[in-house]
């Protein structure tokens, strides 16, 4: 087996480094605390499982490439509901268990501010019914683990006029905005939990009609927005291939390396070997 090894300064340039398989060493230096993932070996500091290198000051951990979705407060993520049931909906979040969506914890349509009363719950259904994709962030953990939703802000809830794209959750780093608008005219959410949502982009559409929070309806979507969508979402799925770790940076590299080609030759093996390459030597070209 080929060793990788990393120094400590090679391991202060980045939170996440890079990919190691079980038994690679990570690092001698002595300064650094062995967290999960890891374990001590004379003097180095070896994984000891395959995943990737994630560093919290002086504490190294390994985080699994193929491991559910482990939560932390604050997450944005991209779910789906799964059940409804008293004064809440069960939401299917890529993790061990399902997540709860409280009906205290949603807008209620128009933007109303009032406490939920026995009609709302009796027009649950109106919100979300089973299949709804939504957007939400983790508000707070129960005592067995489970993770608490929340959709109180306009950037949250019901998801339309777009695709679901399913990736590895340690491909998808924790950063100051999971919202984001690519330069083709596509908006994406990267949720933490490995759910990345593709989708038209639509400017200030709940605050210009508040009453479409909980619509079904889709926009119009042209035939080539159409096909970026299905563009962007394919450079997606060639990333979490090759176990490259999705930020807005490299989609676009992606994206743009990939227009040579019909969006559905990006799923070749050939093709998106080539296009991935492409887009590793610009990220590197670029210091990004």
């Amino acid at each position: 087996m080929s060793v990788q090894f990393y120094s400590a300064n090679s391991i202060d340039k980045s939170r996440k480094i890079g990919k190691v398989t079980p038994g690679e060493i990570i690092t001698d230096d002595q300064q650094y605390m062995r967290g999960h993932g890891t374990y001590s070996n004379e003097e180095n500091l070896v994984a000891s499982l395959g995943g990737v290198i994630e560093r919290v000051n002086k504490l190294i951990s390994v985080k699994p490439l193929r491991a559910r979705y482990n939560g932390e407060i604050g997450d944005v993520i991209v779910g789906r509901i799964t059940e409804v049931q008293q004064k809440r909906w069960k939401v299917d979040l890529n993790a061990r268990q399902d997540a709860t969506l409280l009906l205290s914890s949603v807008n209620l349509p128009g933007g109303v501010q009032r406490r939920k009363t026995e009609l709302d719950e009796l027009h649950m259904r109106s919100f979300f019914v089973e299949g709804h994709l939504l957007s939400a962030e983790v508000q707070s953990f129960f005592q067995d683990g489970g993770a608490s939703l929340h959709t109180r802000s306009n950037k949250y809830g019901k998801l339309r006029n777009g695709s679901l794209v399913t990736v590895p959750s340690a491909l998808i780093k924790r950063s100051k905005s999971h919202f984001i608008t690519l330069p083709c005219g596509v908006d994406l959410i990267l949720g933490v939990n490995g759910y990345i949502w593709v989708s038209k982009h639509v400017e200030n559409i709940v605050n210009n009609d508040p009453d479409s929070l909980y619509s079904n309806e889709n926009e119009v979507i042209t035939d080539e927005t159409r096909e970026t969508i299905a563009r962007v979402s394919n450079c997606i799925k060639l990333l979490a291939t090759h176990d490259v770790v999705i930020t807005n940076t490299m989609i676009v590299y992606t994206y743009d390396a990939s227009l040579q080609y019909h969006p559905k030759e990006l799923l070749k093996f050939d093709v998106g070997e080539q296009i991935i390459e492409i887009a590793k030597a610009q990220s590197k070209e670029l210091g990004n």
